[in-house]
């Protein structure tokens, strides 16, 4: 039969198009030389998760992971080895090898997120012409860039950015990039490039330039015309600026859609000639010093989407004119110190997400118009003075609001418990704020939060039955410093982030799931025992860091089972009823950082396990009845900063070791039983001493997400002046030794003085010796010393009146003589003061000096005593004169009874002189005035 006409050309394009699939499909396979090149540079690369596996000689290099070949030439073009952010691989590292110079047609090359750490970049590279796109950022490279860089005359996309201290020396051969439309030298040093902005803005064809953190310090006027006609990002956050805003930025008008100046100590105010930027959309000047007035050219920027001008010092109102930018997306103001009223006219910005105009000083209330912005996800006025009922009214329309911050404000959450949000809210944070007195019922509604803070929010309510199963979905859950009551001992909690400090909430411990990071039931009335919480099995596996029980009622014993806990790095029981001996498992807690046990009827010794506990910077067990000697392992902890074990019954003495406590700044061993003397290395505890900077030190730590209120702070009750007094944000700036009420012996030693960063000192009530220690004056932060009740002799020092900050001062009840020195500050304290030393005279005690003493004390300026009266020799001679002269009068009045009656009849008549005289006198200066 034959075939038809059309049959036949069907056939043939069928055979024609089978054919050109096979050479195409030929032609796209990997040709061996550059698989072989491949090969090598694999070779040359360590792959510790098998990246590269799919790279082998048996395969066509085609087909292997982060290779593109061109579908009709079947060569080389893209090399994508990055290592993105969640990527199941680890970085790559070793050596790049010049293997990869034979892929003549390569025009992509990335190797970022590598580990590639101190490789310089490699110099071949810029024989590979084909190269459109290079990226190695993010990969460890150190070293001079090579200027062969420069011979890439194809580039367009040049990344080098966040590399180990990239160094360039001169710029030159950037500007032969004449393709380049993309630069990113974040991280590198460009401090010494003076021309820099003149040598980039030739490049004609440059679209983004990132330079951010690379130490420029000048931005002055280029010299001559600028050509960035094409630039619509310019990135020059996190640099050294130093300046006002140049002038320069603004003739940018052309093209530039981001302009990133964050973080650069730019001063001065916003120029009015920036709204020049007609296309700007992000302007950021955050992180600045810039001062005075938001311009109101502002509002003529319609393309701006963003603009952050946060943590600045801008004053004044804000502007009208904001009302005018209709495509505003995100408007952080905060942190500055505007005033003035939040405008109505925000409503008209339909478009906004993100408002934040927290931590100023703004006034009135929160405008009804901001309850119609629909698209608004964040609304932030935290830490403002507003004021004024907050209703439903202020939210009818925030369908999409996720973020709501209104603590630190007057604020007053007046909803009705059957009000239904139309929003569901992901962060609510309404801590100083008035919420209260009954519990917001309409939180039941919301499903999605997250993070939740309500402290002094004024609630005074039972927490309601379906509170605490919806706290299950709660990361992070403040409600301290309320007066919220009810019973948690079947309560199950799941945060990760617990306080619920400062309440009333009463019954046993509650259940922790294993989720639990910080868990603060401080100053509440919890009770029972504690050692069920601590041995249930279900706690066997925990993160529990921060475990505060302080202030409660707690009793019983702590159990043996502390090897569950091994997480912990805060512990405070402090405030309780709880009994027994220290447990040895506390030593199985290797992350110890604080251990608070003050205020309950421990017993026994401090067990030796504990030593395990070696990153232990607080120990409070003060005021239990823990005996025996203080062990010596403790003087031995390297880290330690706080010692407390004041009202104990510990025995023996302080040895020697004490001094290698450099980081101490909080040593307190009051009211116990201690002996012997104090050591005379004192000067070696560094920190005391003010030899070490203890703000490197912090005293906080901090979990959880992003947020400021979730720091944990040490706490610690002390005695500085007599008084009891907590310590918290200001424990930071606390250097103080109390050894009061012991039964140390010897004398003071003189080392004390070096102490210069000590600011309360109490040696009181022990059996001290010796004299006041000369050099005492150069303790020059001193507001406290109590040195009384003691066996001091001597004068005092003069340099005691040096000691400016001193406030509270007692060096009563020694055996101190002599006139006090005379000084604004000595005689500013009370009598009480120095009382119980007889012997010493001058005010502001009663006891006036002999004349003698005055006159040895007017004599000694400028004079010695042995210049003035002479030799030694006169003193004998003049002691001899005396007892001759004066047993010869007493004898004639002994003996002598005419004498005698003559003698006491001239002391009467002197009275009687004297009397007369004083009578005279004060009548005379009465009559006067």
């Amino acid at each position: 039969m034959a075939v038809s006409y059309a049959t036949q050309v069907l056939l043939l394009i069928f055979l024609t198009t089978l054919h050109f699939n096979v050479i195409m499909a030929a032609a796209m396979t990997c040709g061996e030389k550059e698989r072989n090149a491949l090969l090598r540079f694999k070779h040359g690369l360590a792959d510790p998760s098998s990246r590269l596996s799919s790279w082998s000689d048996k395969e066509d290099c085609c087909t292997w992971l982060g290779i593109i070949c061109n579908n009709i030439t079947g060569k080389v073009i893209e090399i994508n080895l990055d290592t993105p952010v969640g990527s199941p691989y680890r970085e790559l590292s070793g050596e790049i090898s010049p293997s990869l110079l034979e892929l003549k047609s390569l025009i992509r090359l990335d190797l970022s997120s590598n580990y590639f750490v101190l490789t310089p970049i490699p110099n071949f590279l810029g024989s590979m012409e084909s190269l459109r796109y290079l990226d190695l950022s993010l990969s460890g490279f150190m070293g001079l860039i090579p200027h062969q860089l420069g011979n890439l005359s194809s580039l367009q996309h040049l990344n080098l950015g966040y590399n180990y201290a990239l160094q360039i020396d001169n710029l030159n051969w950037i500007s032969r990039l004449s393709s380049l439309e993309y630069l990113d030298l974040s991280g590198s040093d460009l401090h010494k490039q003076v021309d820099w902005f003149q040598v980039l803005s030739a490049l004609p064809s440059l679209s983004e330039l990132h330079l951010e953190n690379c130490q420029i310090d000048n931005l002055g006027p280029p010299k001559g015309k600028t050509n960035f006609t094409h630039l619509q990002v310019l990135d020059l956050s996190n640099n050294n600026l130093n300046q006002e805003i140049p002038s320069c930025l603004s003739n940018l008008n052309t093209t530039l859609v981001q302009l990133d100046l964050h973080n650069n100590l730019l001063q001065g105010e916003i120029p009015k000639s920036i709204s020049n930027l007609q296309n700007i959309k992000i302007l950021d000047l955050q992180g600045n010093q810039l001062s005075g007035a938001l311009p109101d050219s502002l509002g003529q920027l319609k393309n701006l989407e963003v603009l952050d001008v946060g943590n600045n010092t801008i004053t004044y109102p804000i502007p009208s004119s904001f009302a005018n930018l209709s495509s505003l997306r995100t408007l952080n103001l905060a942190h500055n110190k505007l005033n003035g009223t939040i405008p109505k006219s925000f409503g008209s910005l339909k478009n906004l997400q993100v408002l934040n105009l927290g931590a100023n000083s703004l006034t009135g209330d929160m405008p009804l118009t901001l309850g119609t912005l629909s698209d608004l996800v964040t609304l932030d006025l935290s830490s403002n003075f507003l004021e004024g009922s907050v209703k439903e009214i202020n939210f009818v329309r925030l369908l999409s609001l996720k973020e709501l911050r209104l603590s630190s404000t007057n604020l007053f959450l007046s909803i009705n418990s059957g009000w239904i949000p139309p929003f569901e809210l992901e962060y609510a944070l309404l801590s100083s704020c008035i919420v209260g007195p009954k519990f917001p019922e309409w939180l039941r509604k919301q499903s999605s939060i997250k993070v939740l803070t309500m402290s002094k929010t004024g609630i005074a309510d039972l927490v309601p039955s379906w509170f605490w199963n919806w706290t299950l979905q709660v990361d992070f859950l403040d409600l301290s410093n309320n007066l919220l009551n009810g019973d948690l001992s079947n309560t199950f909690l799941n945060s990760s982030f617990i306080n619920l400090s400062s309440n009333l909430f009463k019954g046993e411990m509650p259940s922790v799931s294993a989720n639990v990071e910080v868990l603060n039931i401080a100053n509440n009335s919890i009770s029972g025992t504690i050692s069920p919480f601590l041995c249930d099995k279900t706690n066997a596996t925990n993160k529990l860091s921060v475990l505060d029980v302080s202030n409660n009622v707690l009793s019983g014993d702590l159990g043996n089972c502390w090897v569950h806990w091994q997480a912990l790095v805060h512990l405070n029981l402090g405030g309780n009823n709880l009994s027994g001996e220290i447990p040895n498992s506390i030593g199985h807690m290797s992350q110890l950082v604080s251990l608070l046990l003050d205020d309950n009827n421990f017993s026994g010794h401090i067990p030796s396990m504990m030593q395990n506990c070696s990153t232990l910077k607080f120990i409070d067990m003060g005021n239990n009845q823990l005996s025996d000697t203080i062990p010596a392992w403790m003087w031995e902890m390297q880290y330690l900063m706080v010692l407390r074990l004041r009202s104990n019954n510990f025995n023996g003495s302080i040895t020697q070791k004490m001094c290698q406590l450099s980081s101490l700044i909080v040593l307190d061993l009051a009211n116990n039983s201690l002996s012997g003397s104090i050591p005379n290395c004192l000067d070696d505890m560094k920190t005391m001493a003010g030899v070490d900077d203890f703000f490197t030190n912090p005293l906080s730590y901090s979990y959880g997400s992003d947020f400021s209120y979730n720091n944990y702070k040490e706490s610690l009750v002390l005695v500085p002046k007599g008084d009891e007094l907590e310590y918290k944000d200001n424990l930071i700036l606390v250097r103080m030794v109390d050894l009061s009420s012991n039964m140390l012996s010897g004398a003071i030693p003189p080392e004390i003085s070096k102490l210069s960063a000590l600011r309360f000192l109490n040696l009181s009530k022990n059996n001290l010796s010796g004299e006041i220690p000369k050099d005492m004056g150069k303790m020059i932060l001193l507001e406290s010393l109590d040195l009384s009740l003691n066996h001091i002799s001597g004068e005092i020092p003069q340099s005691l009146s040096d000691l400016s900050f001193l406030s509270f001062l007692n060096l009563s009840y020694n055996n101190l003589s002599g006139r006090i020195p005379t000084s604004t500050q000595l005689q500013s304290f009370e009598a009480l003061s120095y009382t119980g030393n007889l012997e010493l005279c001058g005010p502001p005690v009663t006891n006036n000096c002999t004349s003698k003493e005055e006159l040895s004390e007017g004599t000694s300026v400028g004079h010695s005593d042995e210049k003035f009266f002479g030799t030694s020799e006169f003193y004998i001679g003049m002691g001899v004169g005396f007892a001759a002269g004066f047993w010869g009068v007493c004898s004639l009045i002994f003996f002598n009874r005419t004498w005698r009656h003559a003698y006491f009849h001239f002391l009467c008549y002197l009275r009687y002189l004297i009397y007369v005289t004083i009578v005279l006198k004060v009548r005379r200066l009465f009559t006067t005035l």
